[in-house]
Parts: structure tokens; C-alpha cells; sequence
């Protein structure tokens, strides 16, 4: 039998064939035909949480068993739907975003969606009942029906989840993690999908401070960018002129920290011309659920550095859309528990009025998240998706070797951000300007400033965010590896050994268990390939493929990077006085996805309705813009003389190939190295493939290109 859900209108829905009546209706199956929990609980019979386990909470690193007094606050256990109502969701978000579906743009507040597609309650109160049962203190299940936050100690952990919480020493830092994956009894298994989290293990921002640089050349001049640079670069100002910047619009940015100062985000505005648009404003919330225990509270300026993270991403977001409201949503972290997540699910399940679009600029590589955690991110955006908000995730700032972000070289070979990688978002990555490469800085940027700080004359070429002495661009005219290569060289070594760059790859972990620590391998899989993601250039691998697309990130190589407000002296900040030059300055994927949130925000605005995923309409003017063989027309190369219909730029010179070398052991993951210490992270260990460079149309270095701002607001496919 199947029944009728029919729900209030939302104002922001568009009419359609059905609705009626202020409803909308969806044929459904009744509460009853979803149960997944039958029959008695048998303690002695368990079923394996697989994939639950930090790759790091290993026998070198274990430091011995916490105290069972230990408290662990608010971790969240993930819900699985059943097979067929998780196949009828996909159905629905896909339908959500074509024009000819009935449901085109059917937004759902959190509670209708957790109507439809969330777990019966009859098992949400099967679950919580045995964990109260074993001690827990349990909240009220999340509006979405997909999660239940509880909190307890280590003991009771371990006799619940018969897994141990255990003290780890990583790279000289305590942490806290489970020692095995969890175990629930065989009757709960089918409505259980894994506990996000049971480690103190945080994921870490996008960002890359501005870095001397000194090249045999002895180039050293710097043009860095402001936000009227921005604006001129991305054609943002004509919509500006037509007064379109943001107002009602609103852009969350998550965090797990405060900013040090919200007088920095002012001083900010006024120091680069944006203090006019006086309906911009910026607002900290620490978002609590609608019931239950609070989860969230106040982070404060955390000790882990992060408020330069939030400060950036608050600044830049403003600077795309400068009437918008910047909402700066943060929790504090607990022991198991990144607070950014907190917030996120707050946000999602909230009442209130949702945002236009969330940004977030953190991550970690897919095999280090786990299968628990790489699911919550894909269930949570899909969720944001249905109730029509944008999410905006920084790809990376290693290129396609996430597993070794922060290190001088790649071991552990190819992989991406599972923050960044699932269907339902939007991932954000990174280029540089091509001026100083081609020895023409003159043609596109003025000798001096205007009163705004903008210098900017065009829109100028791009090529991938590459530091790393594997870039082409880089090493040219030597070869990056081998015996007579860059990276081998005293100068390639002394100034360029590093991962750091524009991130991109293919899904390869976000499902199953690595048998190899930060390798993908074992039952590792990726997120399958959407359909709108059929463009030229896109690999036909089966994989959700990364990123979508790319705006400026660098950090100085090029002698290009943003200059921002940050004025923490603990955390590397600098005054906010005097000339910019000496403010503070970096790159990375945390300044090109509020920045693209932003450039949404804009989109919504113009055409006066939300977007849900944008990726779909991004990709069908890119398969119109691109064809079967790219487009010379907006072709990135070509500068200021580029096409002036263009919505994307497509980034055709470079590449974001890292350099790597042997792994521990003697392992040679994707690294070609000709026989030397210093290679280049390739998709053959046999020969130079580097992964990647740029190709015709989307490519994993740059995804569809950049972005004309003012021509994506105005294209006829929203």
C-alpha cells in the first residue's frame, strides 16, 4: 500500500504540477514498509561498523587504554536508510535540478525531508532506546531523521561498541582514538551506517601563508590581489553597476573558532572600498539544535589557529558579494567531534530561514575519513541540496595527494578531500595568473594602485595553483625529474620540495576500508560519476572526478596572493595599519570557496531564486561553451581578449603535479622518479604522467576553468 505526504508550501517554491492547494504531494511508502530494526536485540550476535577506524590509531603510534572516566560528548551516530528509499531520494535531488521534472526547485524544509526519506521512527527509537540502555545520554534525533547525537564515557563505549578508546602520539601530538572499528548487535546493523567520529583527529583549513620565493631569474616583483582587483579580474563590477551584490542574500561560513577580532572584517571593508555597500554585515552564531541538550557552544578564539581560517573566508565571501550578510557559524570541538560538523548539522536541521549557500574550507583525504564520515558529508550536503542551499567545499591545497597534505613530498600517491568529493557539492580549486611566467605583468596589471588598492587592468590568463618543483611551469627549461631535473637540483630542493597546490583527482576511497595507511587500497571505491558531469575532458572513470571549478588561490609563487585582514599576533597576524602590503597575505582553496559562495550569492540574487547543487547548470553551459573539442574563443590563454559571452575560462597551460618519493618501506605509489631520489606524483610509476596537467575542457587540474561572474548571473540555463 502507499500513502500521500503532502507538505506546506514553502514560499520560496515555485508553483508546479504538484502542488495544490498550498501542498505539495509525494507518493510514498508508509512509515511501516521503511523499518529496518526487527526482532529482539541479541548482544552476543554483532555485525562489524567497517571503516570506523583512524588510519593512525595503529600499534606504533598507541600509547595505552584512556580512563574509563573518560568523557566522550556528543558523538553522532549515522542512520542508514534502506537501499531502495536511498535510491528514491538520488531520484528526487537529480529531479530537484531539471527544468522539465515536476519537481524542479521543490525545496523541503528539514522536517519534510525527514518525513520522506529519514529512517522510520520506530527504529530511531530502537537505536537510542539500546544506547540509553547501555548508559548514554541520547538527544533528540535530528529533524532529518539521519543522525542521533549522544554523548557517554570510554567505558561505556567499549562495552556498547566493544572497541577501546586509546591515547595515540602522531607526529608529536596526543590524540584520542577508538582502536577498532565499532560493533552493534546484528538487529540494529541494517539502520546503522557507523559513528562519525570516535577520535580528536580535526581536518585542516585551506589555507597557505604567502611564501618568499626566489627563482634564478631573479624576478621578485609582487602583485598581490585585493578585493577590486577581484572584481575586475571576475567581471563582478557591471553587476555591482546594476546593483546586485549580495542584498538579502546570506553566505554561512563553518568553522570550529571565533574570529580574533570582528573590528578586522571592518577595517577590512573600509581599507578596500566595500564599506558603501551598507547592506553587507557580519554576524558570529553558534548554532543550537531545536531540541535536546545544546550541543554547540561558544568556541571562542580556539587554540589551534584556525580564527586566521575564519577571518580569511569571512573577508572574501564580502568581497564576492558585498550587501550579503556573512554569517560565520562555528561550535567548539569536542573529543570526538569537529565542531564545524556541529554546526553544519544545526544549520541543516534549523527552522529558521536557511542561507543561499555554505562554504567550508577545511578537509581531510577520503581513506583518512573513513567510510562513517565520508557518508555524513555526502547525506548532509544531499540534504542541503533538497532544501535548496549551495554548498561550496575548498578542493585542496596538495594537489591530487591529499593523504600528504602539509608534507615536503608525496608517499601515499593519489587522493583527493572526502570534504570535497561527494556529488552534492560544489569543490573549489585553485589557480594562479600566468603573467610573470609569460613575462608580461605589465599588459594586465597598473604600476600603481587605485584609492580602493585596485590594480588589476583585466581579466588575465590562468594556469594551475602549483608551489611544488614538479610544476612544468616551474622547472622549465629542465625537466621536473630524473638525475639533471628540478626537483634534484640544489635550488629545486632548497625552495620547492613541498605539496602544495590547486587540488583535483578522481573519488577512489570514499567507500570501504584502505588495507594500506592513506593508500587507497583494499575495499576502497570512490562516489560514482553524476551524470551531469559529462563534458569534454572529463575521464570516463566512473568516479565522482574533482575539482568543479577554479578561481585564483596562490600564494606567492608567481608572485601573486590576497592580501587580508587578520590581526592576531599569536596566530601570524599583522597590525591592519598602514600600507596592505604589510597586512597579512596566502592562498588557497579557503579563499576560492567563499569566494564562489559568493559568486552564487550573486546568481540568486539576479535571478531571484536558489540553486540547490549549482553543479548541473554549471556543466550544461560548459558543455555548451566547450563542445566536443574546447573552445578556443574562452580559452584562459587568451587574457583580456578572451570572448566576451564566455561564462568559463578554460585553463589550458600547466599543471598541479606535486613531487614524491619512495614510501616508507620501499613502496612506489603513483610516483614516477627516473631512477632519483625526487619524482614526480604520476598515474604511472614507469613513466611521466603527470598527475595532472591541464587538457581541452575540464580537466583534474582546474575542473571547467574559471569563472566570469557577471555572465554566469546573466546566462539564460538558471
Amino acid at each position: 500500500m502507499k500513502t500521500t505526504y503532502c507538505f506546506p508550501q514553502d514560499p520560496l517554491i515555485s508553483s508546479g504540477v504538484l502542488a495544490f492547494a498550498g501542498l505539495i504531494c509525494m507518493a510514498a511508502a508508509p512509515a511501516s514498509a521503511q523499518r529496518q530494526v526487527r526482532g529482539p536485540i541479541d548482544e552476543t550476535q554483532r555485525i562489524t561498523l567497517a571503516g570506523n577506524t583512524r588510519p593512525e590509531a595503529n600499534a606504533k603510534n598507541d600509547l595505552g587504554a584512556v580512563e574509563d572516566s573518560l568523557p566522550l560528548e556528543h558523538m553522532q551516530l549515522l542512520l542508514r536508510r534502506p537501499e531502495k528509499l536511498q535510491q528514491e531520494l538520488d531520484a528526487w535531488t537529480e529531479s530537484l535540478s531539471e527544468k522539465d521534472s515536476p519537481n524542479y526547485h521543490h525545496w523541503l524544509t528539514a522536517e519534510e525531508f525527514g518525513a520522506r526519506f529519514g529512517l522510520a521512527q520506530e527504529d530511531i527509537d530502537a537505536v537510542a532506546g539500546w544506547l540509553e540502555s547501555h548508559g548514554f545520554q541520547v538527544n533528540p534525533a535530528y529533524a532529518n531523521r539521519m543522525s542521533i547525537d549522544f554523548s557517554g564515557t570510554a567505558a561505556e563505549v567499549r562495552e556498547a561498541f566493544a572497541t577501546e578508546i586509546h591515547y595515540y602520539e602522531v607526529n608529536g601530538v596526543r590524540h584520542i582514538a577508538n582502536n577498532r572499528d565499532p560493533q552493534v548487535p546484528a538487529a540494529l546493523a541494517p539502520a546503522i551506517a557507523g559513528i562519525v567520529s570516535l577520535n580528536d583527529f580535526r581536518p585542516h583549513p585551506m589555507f597557505r601563508p604567502r611564501a618568499q620565493y626566489t627563482f634564478g631569474s631573479g624576478n621578485n616583483e609582487e602583485w598581490a590581489v585585493t578585493p577590486a582587483d577581484l572584481a575586475t579580474i571576475y567581471n563582478l563590477n557591471p553587476l555591482f553597476k546594476d546593483g546586485i551584490a549580495g542584498k538579502g542574500q546570506t553566505i554561512v561560513v563553518i568553522e570550529d573558532t571565533n574570529v580574533y577580532s570582528t573590528a578586522d572584517w571592518s577595517t577590512f571593508r573600509a581599507k578596500f572600498g566595500l564599506s558603501g555597500y551598507t547592506s553587507g554585515k557580519f554576524v558570529q552564531v553558534h548554532p543550537a539544535p531545536v531540541s535536546g541538550t545544546n550541543n554547540c557552544s561558544n568556541p571562542g578564539v580556539n587554540p589551534d589557529g584556525d580564527d586566521m581560517e575564519a577571518t580569511l573566508d569571512a573577508e572574501y565571501a564580502s568581497a564576492a558579494a558585498p550587501d550579503a550578510t556573512i554569517e560565520l557559524a562555528s561550535c567548539n570541538n569536542t573529543n570526538t567531534d569537529f565542531g564545524g560538523q556541529i554546526a553544519l548539522e544545526n544549520i541543516l536541521n534549523a527552522k529558521s530561514k536557511l542561507p543561499a549557500a555554505i562554504s567550508i574550507s577545511y578537509g581531510d583525504c577520503e581513506s583518512d575519513m573513513g567510510a562513517a564520515a565520508n557518508t555524513w558529508f555526502r547525506d548532509e550536503y544531499e540534504m542541503a541540496v533538497n532544501e535548496g542551499v549551495s554548498i561550496f567545499i575548498a578542493a585542496g591545497d596538495e594537489g591530487a595527494a591529499s593523504c600528504d597534505a602539509d608534507k615536503d613530498f608525496a608517499t601515499h600517491g593519489i587522493s583527493v578531500s572526502g570534504f570535497a568529493s561527494t556529488v552534492y557539492n560544489v569543490a573549489v580549486g585553485g589557480t594562479d595568473f600566468a603573467d610573470s611566467y609569460l613575462g608580461d605583468n605589465s599588459t594586465f596589471w597598473n604600476s600603481g594602485n587605485s584609492a580602493s588598492y585596485e590594480s588589476a587592468k583585466s581579466y588575465i590568463p590562468e594556469i594551475p595553483w602549483n608551489d611544488s618543483c614538479a610544476s612544468a611551469l616551474i622547472a622549465s627549461p629542465l625537466l621536473p625529474y630524473g638525475k639533471t631535473g628540478f626537483c634534484n637540483s640544489t635550488e629545486g630542493e632548497d625552495n620547492f620540495l613541498g605539496v602544495t597546490g590547486g587540488s583535483g583527482g578522481p573519488s577512489n576511497c570514499a567507500t570501504g576500508t584502505a588495507s594500506i595507511t592513506d593508500v587507497t587500497s583494499g575495499t576502497c571505491k570512490g562516489w560514482p560519476k553524476p551524470g551531469w558531469q559529462s563534458v569534454v575532458g572529463n575521464p570516463a572513470d566512473h568516479v565522482r572526478d574533482i575539482p568543479d571549478v577554479s578561481l585564483f588561490a596562490a600564494n606567492g609563487v608567481w608572485g601573486h596572493y590576497y592580501v587580508f585582514c587578520f590581526s592576531d599576533p599569536s596566530n601570524g597576524g599583522a597590525p591592519c595599519t598602514g600600507s596592505p602590503a604589510n597586512w597579512a597575505g596566502g592562498g588557497g582553496t579557503s579563499f576560492s570557496s567563499p569566494i564562489m559562495a559568493g559568486f552564487q550569492a550573486l546568481v540568486n540574487e539576479k535571478t531571484g531564486k536558489r540553486a540547490g547543487n549549482p553543479n548541473p547548470v554549471y556543466y550544461a553551459i560548459a558543455r555548451a561553451e566547450y563542445g566536443t573539442a574546447g573552445s578556443a574563443t574562452c580559452n584562459s590563454m587568451k587574457g583580456k581578449t578572451a570572448g566576451k559571452s564566455c561564462v568559463f575560462y578554460d585553463v589550458t597551460l600547466g599543471d598541479m603535479a606535486m613531487n614524491c618519493r619512495t614510501a616508507k618501506g620501499g613502496a612506489v605509489r603513483n610516483c614516477y622518479l627516473d631512477g632519483e631520489i625526487n619524482g614526480v606524483l604520476s598515474t604511472s610509476n614507469s613513466k611521466y604522467a603527470p598527475a595532472y596537467k591541464t587538457t581541452a575542457g575540464w580537466d583534474f587540474a582546474s575542473g571547467i576553468g574559471s569563472v566570469n561572474a557577471y555572465n554566469l548571473a546573466t546566462s539564460d540555463k538558471w
